[in-house]
């Protein structure tokens, strides 16, 4: 069996940081909207819009990832 290509090992790198920066986008926007919650008393809904927000933008990343790696 030959070893992997050069491109199937950045695949596996690009598919392995998929988790890690799904929850760093959720917790980035959490902590956002936190954080402006606590500055103009709004809390519960800036987390919420925050949280949603971290949200979108981790199934983006995914989304893109993916993209990149079924063109390899």
């Amino acid at each position: 069996m030959p070893p992997p290509s050069p491109t199937t090992w950045q695949l596996v790198g690009q598919l392995s940081t998929i988790g890690m920066s799904f929850v760093l986008a959720l917790a980035m926007g959490f902590g956002g909207g936190l954080w402006l919650d606590n500055i103009f008393g709004t809390r519960p809904w800036l987390s919420f819009a925050g949280f949603f927000l971290g949200l979108a933008a981790g199934v983006l990343n995914v989304y893109r990832v993916m993209q990149l790696a079924n063109k390899k």
